[in-house]
């Protein structure tokens, strides 16, 4: 069932969400990660991003590498929630497929588990602007592995 993410509802919602809530990680901060809604029970997360100069390449388009960590943002958050308490989801393959060029603004991305195996699972994802143009599309296959603690 999908629900809107309300930080201040933060032991609501699967641990990585929790994680995400109690202490971003700079490169969301970077991409100005803002979750917005979830869906636990398939994978699914929509997320809105506040993307500008520092995302630029020379020409003053989103970069590239900027867009493609987005997308591994995105992906990683629907990964993590069909994980169990210590699992985590690390990136095998990701392809991107750039739609068109991105500007400054808010832009969505959203992405869902396709397959969930007993180690791999596939994964896809798509980035907007906020009026909906496409920008890019991404697939991904990611390892489930259980964390290792630190000795």
């Amino acid at each position: 069932m999908r629900q809107i993410v309300v930080p201040a509802s933060a032991a609501d919602y699967p641990a990585n969400i929790q994680a995400i809530l109690k202490r971003p990680a700079p490169c969301a901060a970077w991409l100005g990660q803002q979750l917005l809604e979830i869906d636990s029970e398939t994978g699914w997360a929509k997320i809105a991003y506040e993307l500008g100069e520092a995302q630029f390449n020379r020409f003053g388009a989103l970069h590239g590498g900027a867009i493609a960590c987005v997308m591994d943002d995105v992906l990683s958050v629907a990964a993590g929630l069909v994980l169990q308490w210590g699992e985590i989801a690390p990136t095998l393959e990701m392809k991107v497929s750039y739609l068109s060029q991105g500007a400054a603004g808010r832009h969505m991305a959203e992405a869902r588990v396709l397959k969930r195996g007993r180690q791999i699972n596939f994964l896809e994802a798509t980035l907007s602007t906020a009026a909906g143009k496409p920008i890019a599309a991404a697939t991904a296959t990611i390892m489930i592995t259980p964390m290792k603690q630190k000795a």
